[in-house]
């Protein structure tokens, strides 16, 4: 039996031919959406208009909806005895607005039926997606090949209403393989899933000699069914309860589920449960035979903890065998991924690029900024840093002063910030999270292509470890982005030195590798642009530069690696001569120290506005970009002269005085 992974999504490229849905949108669908799921609007078309946004807000601010409406609406469709036929249904009316012209998701359920994996989350992917779950009622008997069909029929639907929109296909267990199987039928469309041996082989035959209601009793059964709910207190706490309201969502949780053998029994009847572990068995033959057929965009989320299913294993299967497929692997997570903690469901869609609203995917229009959850991350993933080098801010003020922290920097964009990258690229997530947290300041970063290539990922210790960039808005480094997001007024961030300054050599610290021609003064002075200099120092105060690039080709075998990294990886400025053409992609050896202090500063804005016409003339333009270039340089000189005088340079007196005053006191330093 083939393996199937804890969830499995299908992003559908949407046909241009108009085509009827015979099974796709029945009118029924309309009556029991009304009666089954409260407030949901009869048809995902009529999704968008069907509530404000002020009463939504007003909703969402009185009390977090979830858990207790989806249940009860759960509970209803279980209790309502029919013999079907499978249909779709909204789980929640939405909190709050949904983005323009969001893409439709279906979602469909293992063999629970109901969709208990989206409690934690369709609050978040109702204000991305036009929201539907599959309802599979209990009595219903619709053979696999009858589901594929059903699906698919809306599947059409959806994309002959908007035809240049993907429609998304999320599924776990059963659903994941209906998925692949839709995908396989339908080539031109885009996808995630998986199944194989595991402990459900012996399930089915050993569950026809227990009576009712005892099998809900088998381990197996229950981790395959509910997954680990003792991992749900910290879900409530990470979405921002208190312990308090964490504790009576989760009694209320508890209380209305498991100790309730009655709502268990009906949803999965003994019945019910023989015949949809014997539909896996035909799903896996249906699927595993099919595979090649999938052209779709698929992303397999894999668990490192599941008791149940070899998911890592049938996941690295999965990709290596699907064209367009990406993996991300789970490491604490168990079989249930969408029950458990610390797991978001939207925003692993998004860090792996896979959000799109029109047919291809662009980086700036498609782009959600980050959630409060998701800034917080961010911070959690840089803490430790944090911690260690206690970065300090300062910016320069219309007037030239200096000051500590971030009043110089304008507060409307369009802005460019232009300035060094450091080893390894350190500076990133202080930088980026400090000026959103303290400023409000969302900072866009023109980005490497290795970021965003699915070979190259494959490469790293963890394939999501440019995820979080992408979360908080990262964008390949083109023209085309540049000006997109330049018109928009963002504010921008782009390191001239690109991956040569950042994975620089011995004795090269602090060195700007630099074009020779300005590439981005004319850009912004077509928007009107300011440009902010900047610079950063630490990085020699934290670690010491073991081997470089010269060293590691020198080692034996290092030239199969370098080959993978550079030669089948993408390029930059391959016109570029000198120093700025060698930016080839390595890893690099540090060895750690006592660790320093990290010092930003911001340089005084550089006017653009108005100056559109002056700039045009390249003269004018290279005077300008070598007074950026010549500002980075001075910034970077008065910080490694201006932190001799910091008494807290180093982490012990940092330590002590926080120790004194508390540990989230601001660390005095230099007088600016």
């Amino acid at each position: 039996m083939p393996a199937t992974a804890a969830a499995v999504a299908l992003v559908a490229q949407p046909r241009t031919t108009l085509l009827r849905a015979p099974t796709g949108v029945p009118r029924r669908r309309r009556a029991l959406a009304r009666r089954y799921a409260a407030g949901a609007p009869p048809t995902p078309r009529a999704a968008a208009s069907s509530s404000s946004g002020s009463d939504a807000a007003a909703v969402a601010a009185a009390r977090r909806p979830g858990v207790r409406e989806y249940l009860e609406a759960a509970r209803e469709m279980a209790r309502r005895r029919d013999g079907g036929p499978p249909r779709w249904f909204a789980p929640l009316e939405r909190a709050g607005g949904r983005v323009p012209g969001a893409p439709t998701l279906l979602y469909l359920p293992g063999i629970d039926g109901v969709g208990l994996g989206l409690i934690r989350h369709h609050e978040r992917l109702a204000k991305m997606f036009e929201l539907w779950c599959l309802h599979i009622p209990v009595e219903d008997r619709t053979p696999f090949e009858g589901l594929v069909e059903y699906v698919e029929g809306t599947v059409k639907s959806e994309s002959s209403r908007a035809p240049d929109k993907p429609v998304y296909l999320v599924g776990e267990s059963l659903g994941a393989c209906i998925a692949l199987a839709v995908a396989a039928r339908n080539p031109d469309i885009d996808l995630w899933t998986s199944f194989r041996k595991s402990q459900l082989q012996s399930l089915s035959a050993f569950l026809e000699f227990v009576p009712e209601p005892f099998h809900l009793a088998t381990p197996q059964l229950l981790n395959f069914l509910t997954g680990n709910f003792m991992r749900m207190p910290s879900t409530f706490v990470g979405r921002g309860l208190s312990l308090e309201e964490a504790g009576h969502t989760l009694s209320e949780l508890t209380s209305n589920v498991l100790p309730s053998p009655t709502f268990l029994v009906d949803i999965l009847t003994k019945e019910s449960i023989l015949w949809k572990l014997k539909m896996l068995r035909t799903a896996s033959s249906f699927v595993n035979s099919r595979l090649h057929a999938v052209k779709a965009q698929t992303l397999v989320l894999a668990s490192g903890n599941d008791e149940l299913l070899p998911s890592r294993e049938e996941g690295e299967r999965l990709r290596r065998t699907l064209e367009k497929c990406r993996i991300r692997n789970f490491r604490d997570n168990g079989h249930k991924i969408l029950l458990e903690a610390e797991f978001d469901l939207a925003t692993t869609i998004k860090g792996a690029g896979y959000y799109r609203r029109s047919r291809k995917t662009d980086f700036v229009s498609d782009y959600l900024p980050p959630t409060p959850d998701e800034l917080q991350k961010a911070i959690n993933h840089e803490r430790v840093l944090h911690f260690v080098t206690n970065p300090v801010m300062l910016s320069t003020m219309p007037n030239g002063k200096i000051v500590r922290g971030l009043a110089g920097l304008p507060k409307e964009g369009p802005a460019l910030i232009v300035g060094y990258h450091m080893l390894l690229g350190f500076e990133l997530g202080p930088l980026v999270t400090g000026v959103l947290s303290s400023a409000g300041i969302h900072i866009r970063g023109l980005a490497h292509p290795y970021m965003f290539d699915k070979n190259m990922e494959q490469l790293m210790p963890d394939s999501a470890h440019f995820d979080l960039y992408r979360v908080m808005g990262a964008v390949p480094v083109t023209g085309a982005n540049f000006y997109k997001l330049l018109s928009e007024k963002q504010f921008v961030l782009l390191y001239p030195g690109g991956a040569r300054e950042a994975l620089h050599r011995k004795g090269e610290e602090y060195k700007l590798f630099w074009p020779e021609q300005s590439e981005f003064v004319r850009m912004a002075s077509r928007f009107g642009a300011k440009i902010i200099p900047f610079g950063v120092v630490g990085e020699d105060d934290i670690c010491d530069l073991l081997l470089d690039y010269d060293d590691l080709l020198k080692l034996p075998f290092y030239d199969i690696l370098d080959k993978m990294l550079n030669e089948e990886g993408p390029k930059l400025r391959t016109d570029s001569t000198g120093e700025l053409k060698n930016q080839a992609m390595h890893p690099v050896v540090v060895a750690p120290k006592v660790p320093g202090r990290f010092y930003f500063i911001f340089g005084k804005p550089i006017e653009t506005k108005g100056r559109e016409k002056e700039l045009r003339d390249k003269e004018k333009a290279q005077r300008l970009y070598l007074q950026v270039k010549s500002e980075v340089e001075n910034c970077i000189n008065y910080l490694k002269e201006k932190r001799e005088e910091d008494p807290y340079r180093s982490i012990l007196p940092r330590l002590l005085y926080q120790a004194v005053h508390g540990p989230n006191a601001e660390v005095p330093t230099f007088e600016p």
